[in-house]
């Protein structure tokens, strides 16, 4: 038995990185990029090497060029992650598994640690296959606190609930991660916000911003252990943007929404460190009149504009900062 399947890149639109925190999010696929795994019946389990990930490399920048972008230890823990929370979610609910092995790999066009989801989409894709190989239907509300575990509890990756919502849901999603609520339900209030009422955005990215996010956001992490007056205030402000967000999309006040992202970044300035290089970004985006903010934990940012000669201007400014600009595209199914 042969299984493929996807799960797309994705983009916060207000609240992040509250989602962390119990906080509020508004987030959308974005199926320009996309995750797939590969997974087929075998003798024994085989994970297998995605193609950029095999060592074997032009030369000494490559090899250097290639390490940065994909660590030392590539995607395959993501699959060995995704494996372990899909085994442990069987045990602890008494599903027994038909004795069969698989082999599983992955390829992958998101681009990489850009702020887009792309180690989360990995995972949440080899869940489907899973679940597909083996019949087992885990609850839709349920699977994205099982990839979360995957990375935060199995991989020490710090992560948030945004990715994995959106990604396992589709379209666009809003997210109210109430503490008590989460803790009791194992899950947190998930919307589904119709498409119909969404602006045209944009999203930019620059390739040669990649990083870890997860190292990314230590500041914000460390604040809210040490509970740091300026970090909770800043995360208890962030989730309010999202609910101000989600009322404004559908009272149709386009103009609040446009000013709300750009207040969602303004904010997390204060913070979280931001780049001369990823501040180019938002600010070049604003001189052309679009509103802007990380569409993640930077490297990539999304916003809104109003009219093609805005998103023209869009692609021909943030070029010259040799960034890429593309129109999101969304089209899912709301149902």
């Amino acid at each position: 038995m042969a299984v493929e399947t996807q799960a797309f890149a994705r983009a916060g639109l207000l609240g992040n990185p509250s989602d962390g925190y119990f906080g509020k999010i508004i987030a959308l696929t974005i199926k320009n990029f996309s995750a797939r795994v590969f997974l087929d019946e075998s003798p024994e389990l085989i994970i297998l090497p995605a193609v950029q990930e095999k060592n074997i490399y032009k030369n000494i920048a490559d090899f250097r060029e290639r390490t940065q972008l994909f660590g030392y230890y590539g995607g395959a823990r993501l699959l060995k992650a995704a494996i372990k929370k899909f085994s442990d979610y069987c045990r602890l609910f008494c599903i027994e598994l038909e004795s069969k092995n698989f082999s599983i790999r992955y390829e992958t066009s998101i681009p990489r640690q850009l702020g887009l989801g792309g180690s989360s989409a990995i995972i949440t894709a080899a869940l489907r296959a899973l679940m597909k190989f083996y019949d087992v239907d885990i609850p839709k509300d349920i699977q994205p606190s099982l990839i979360l575990d995957a990375e935060l509890k199995e991989l020490g990756i710090n992560a948030g609930y945004m990715d994995r919502v959106v990604q396992v849901y589709e379209g666009c999603m809003y997210m109210d991660l109430e503490k008590n609520f989460l803790k009791e339900k194992g899950h947190g209030i998930y919307e589904r916000i119709d498409l119909s009422l969404l602006p045209d955005f944009y999203l930019a990215y620059k390739p040669d911003l990649g990083k870890v996010s997860g190292g990314v956001l230590q500041n914000i992490r460390k604040g809210y252990e040490s509970g740091d007056s300026l970090t909770l205030s800043t995360l208890r402000r962030l989730a309010e943007i999202a609910s101000e967000g989600k009322t404004a999309l559908e009272q149709r006040e386009l103009n609040e929404f446009f000013n709300l992202m750009n207040l969602n970044f303004d904010l997390r300035s204060k913070i979280m460190p931001i780049t001369e290089t990823n501040k180019e970004l938002i600010q070049v985006a604003r001189q052309c009149g679009a509103s802007a903010k990380f569409a993640g934990s930077g490297g990539s940012i999304i916003g809104m504009y109003r009219g093609e000669g805005m998103f023209d201007l869009l692609v021909s400014e943030l070029g010259k900062l040799k960034a890429e600009v593309i129109q999101p595209l969304s089209d899912l199914n709301n149902s």
